[in-house]
C-alpha cells in the first residue's frame, strides 16, 4: 500500500511533493511530502484525527519567519487558505480573527471598526496563527497584550479554545501544544480614532520601510534580543554587517536580518546564522537564540 493511499480522505487540497520554496520568504528550501490546504475546521480536524500519529505535522503561514531546510519537509504541512482568513468586529473593542488571516488585514480591520491597540500587527509579516504560536510583537506591543483566547485543532483532531492564561507566553514563545494548528484567535483593543490609528499604523510602516530590508528575500528578525540587549548591535559590533556565507549575507540595512542574495541554500543561510553565533558569543560573551524557525532535514 502507497503512503498516499494511507492518507486520510479530504475534501480540500493535498498535494504530494509540494515544492515550499515559493512559499516562503527565503525562497529556498526542499519540499514537504505533503502540502494539505483544508476546505474547514472540521476537515483539518478529520485529518488530523485520521492521520498515522507518526507524521509529522506543521502549520505555515506566510513563511516569513521561517528557514526550510534543503532536505524539505517529512511530513504534512497545513496551509490555512481564504476560507480561515476572515477577521470581523464581534463589539466596540474585540475582533475574532482567523488563524490565515495577515497582520495587515487584522489592523485595517481594526481601523476601520475604531479600534486602536491593534496598530502594531501592521508590522508582522505574518498570519495570525503564526504571531499567536510565537508572541510576535513589535513597536513595543507583544500579541499576548491583546490576545483573549485561540482556536486550535491539536494533532488529535480535537478543537479546543484556549485562554491567554493557559498559552505560557513569555518573549517570543508559547506552550501551545506540539502539532496544534491555531485557527483562530480572539484579539481586544479599545476604542479609538480611525484616523488617528491610521496615522499610527502610517508611522509604524514607514519606520519598517526605513529599517528593514523589506525588498529582499529575508526572513523575520533572525535573533531574539537578549535581555538588556539589542541583537543587531551585538552582530554589528562583532563585525558581521554585510557578512556573507555562499549566497547568504548579514544585511547591511538591519543586522538582525538575514538575505539571500539570489541564489543562497538553506544551508548556506544556516551556516551564517551560526557563524553569526559564535561571532557574536566570541565578542561579547552572549549567547544569541535563533528567532526563526528552522524545520525539516539537511540535504
Amino acid at each position: 500500500m502507497s503512503v498516499a493511499e494511507t492518507l486520510p480522505a479530504v475534501r480540500g487540497k493535498l498535494t504530494a511533493g509540494a515544492p515550499l520554496a515559493p512559499l516562503v520568504w527565503f525562497k529556498s528550501g526542499g519540499p514537504a511530502d505533503w502540502l494539505f490546504e483544508p476546505k474547514d475546521a472540521d476537515d483539518l480536524g478529520d485529518f488530523l484525527r485520521d492521520l498515522d500519529p507518526g507524521v509529522p505535522v506543521m502549520a505555515l503561514g506566510l513563511g516569513s519567519n521561517l528557514i526550510v531546510r534543503d532536505g524539505g519537509f517529512p511530513g504534512v504541512v497545513v496551509r490555512l487558505g481564504k476560507a480561515f482568513a476572515k477577521v470581523e468586529a464581534v463589539d466596540t473593542v474585540t475582533l475574532r480573527c482567523g488563524g490565515g488571516a495577515s497582520g495587515i488585514l487584522v489592523s485595517s480591520t481594526a481601523r476601520d471598526a475604531g479600534i486602536a491597540g491593534l496598530e502594531f500587527l501592521r508590522s508582522i509579516p505574518g498570519t495570525v496563527g503564526g504571531f499567536v504560536r510565537m508572541n510576535g510583537g513589535a513597536y513595543g506591543a507583544e500579541v499576548k497584550d491583546i490576545l483573549i483566547d485561540c482556536d486550535v485543532v491539536l494533532r488529535s483532531g480535537e478543537r479546543k479554545t484556549l485562554p491567554l492564561a493557559d498559552l505560557g507566553y513569555t518573549y517570543r514563545h508559547s506552550e501551545l501544544p506540539e502539532g496544534a494548528v491555531v485557527i483562530g484567535a480572539a484579539f481586544r483593543g479599545q476604542l479609538g480614532d480611525p484616523a488617528a490609528i491610521q496615522t499610527e499604523m502610517d508611522r509604524i510602516s514607514a519606520s519598517r520601510e526605513a529599517s528593514q530590508p523589506l525588498r529582499s528575500k529575508t526572513g523575520g528578525s533572525t535573533f531574539k534580543n537578549p535581555d538588556g540587549h539589542k541583537a543587531w548591535q551585538l552582530v554589528d559590533e562583532a563585525g558581521c554587517r554585510g557578512f556573507a556565507v555562499g549566497g547568504a549575507q548579514v544585511s547591511e540595512k538591519h543586522t538582525n536580518f538575514l538575505i539571500n542574495t539570489g541564489d543562497a541554500t538553506s544551508a548556506d543561510i544556516e551556516a551564517l546564522g551560526e557563524e553569526v553565533r559564535r561571532r557574536v558569543k566570541d565578542k561579547s560573551g552572549i549567547e544569541l537564540q535563533w528567532e526563526i524557525q528552522r524545520v525539516g532535514v539537511a540535504k
